[in-house]
């Protein structure tokens, strides 16, 4: 990824991309925890936060994120985490060929989701 165009923050991103399942546990002001599925060939495309970081926690399958700033590459595996720190741009694959599924810990602080193009 060598040049971003930045679109508009925007509170809400789960009309951007495509999951096979998603569910909210907990939200707060501040903080929330939900659960993603991602089939085989779906993707979190690149985004970043400006206020909160994304703890990733996978209950099954296997992950994959590619990060800039720096460039980095990450697998999990079931009951393994990684944090996305705010700012961070990142993409969430599923690397396996079953579904992905995952809760993902975002706060503390205002969400927003800037999407990357």
């Amino acid at each position: 990824m060598t040049a971003t165009t930045r679109l508009q923050p925007v509170k809400d991103a789960s009309h951007l991309y495509e999951v096979e399942r998603r569910a909210r546990h907990a939200e707060r002001p501040g903080f929330r925890i939900s659960e993603l599925q991602l089939s085989p060939t779906q993707t979190v495309p690149w985004h970043f936060h400006t206020n909160i970081a994304d703890t990733f926690y996978v209950l099954e399958g296997e992950m994959r994120l590619f990060l800039q700033n720096p460039k980095e590459e990450v697998r999990l595996k079931p009951g393994e985490t990684f944090v996305a720190v705010a700012g961070r741009p990142h993409l969430v694959t599923n690397a396996g060929k079953a579904s992905l599924t995952f809760l993902i810990m975002q706060g503390i602080g205002e969400y927003d989701y800037v999407p990357l193009v």
